[in-house]
């Protein structure tokens, strides 16, 4: 069986999310640095452009985005569940929302002066300037819009508010009770403004959310070991990309065919578009073949929800 790879940086809020992730399930994994801001020649040359953090692999296997990252986990081990069974839908759908809202009021808050100026402190003018350019082409050309830091401070008091109130009367630690996605989705951004004092005061200030975000972290992030981004490059041009998933070929909406060229892109930020040859469109996955000089044959896999597929 191919290892896990994990392709991340240490202060990447969804990096945080999936080394949790694997923490929670309990398994061992290779971690593969990658620069926090393009170019990214390494990763790239794997994902055919993607540029989000983090990126999983598995031989030569390529997932992209926790949403999946999470669902490929639970196919690796199926215990403990992060869907659990019977409120897969809930635990689904109030994931989407905390990755989505939550972290773009998390992302607005944490970027306010105050907090970079903390959070920056160590770096050099050029290097906080080529921070804030690349985050603004990251930001660029999506549906994703930047939330004012005045509208996030005013809102954020409701939002915590109500994770107050229902970790209060949820019967268990968790949000569900027991521990799910929804858990590791809602404490990643909560993990980034525990980043600086100027911010981790919007957490501190309610003891229920804070004494559940103590448990989420608690589990860690598994057993992890260093990997170049040469050696995972090697691991993927030396395998062979797993058996599609058993399951129909559906694309809906008729415009896309199986082996047809394509390119899939997130709809929301990083919108880089990735080319190649649609194998698989399932319900909430879609894979993509793509050939690279260095990663040699690879097979890249998206969520359904979130991106965008084109014929090429």
């Amino acid at each position: 069986m191919s290892e896990l790879i994990l392709h991340h940086y240490p202060t990447s809020p969804f990096a945080e999310k999936a080394r949790l992730l694997l923490g929670f399930k309990g398994l061992s994994w290779r971690s593969v640095n990658i620069p926090p801001m393009m170019p990214k020649p390494d990763l790239t040359a794997l994902t055919g452009g993607y540029r989000k953090t983090p990126v999983l692999q598995i031989g030569a296997d390529i997932y992209c985005d926790t949403a999946l990252i999470a669902r490929r986990l639970e196919q690796e081990k199926a215990s403990p569940a992060l869907f659990p069974e019977g409120r897969e839908m809930i635990a689904a759908a109030f994931a989407a929302w905390a990755d989505s809202v939550v972290f773009q009021h998390a992302v607005s808050l944490v970027f306010q002066p105050e907090s970079m100026a903390v959070r920056f402190a160590k770096l050099s003018p050029e290097a906080i300037k080529a921070f804030i350019a690349d985050r603004a082409g990251l930001f660029s050309g999506g549906s994703a819009s930047r939330l004012s830091a005045e509208q996030a401070k005013h809102q954020w008091p409701t939002i915590m508010a109500r994770l107050e109130q229902q970790l209060q009367r949820e019967e268990g630690d968790f949000l569900l009770g027991e521990p799910s996605i929804a858990d590791f989705a809602m404490a990643h951004p909560l993990w980034f403004l525990k980043g600086t004092p100027v911010t981790s005061a919007l957490v501190d200030a309610y003891p229920a959310v804070s004494a559940w975000l103590a448990r989420v972290l608690a589990f860690g992030h598994g057993a992890s070991s260093a990997m170049s981004s040469e050696e995972a490059l090697d691991v993927a041009n030396n395998a062979t990309p797993a058996a599609l998933p058993d399951e129909s070929f559906d694309e809906s909406s008729g415009f896309a065919q199986e082996g047809q060229q394509v390119t899939i892109a997130a709809t929301d930020y990083g919108v880089d578009p990735v080319a190649g040859e649609l194998l698989f469109a399932g319900r909430e996955e879609l894979i993509l073949r793509r050939e690279d000089e260095r990663g040699g044959v690879v097979h890249v896999h998206f969520p359904r929800f979130g991106f965008k597929l084109s014929v090429a």
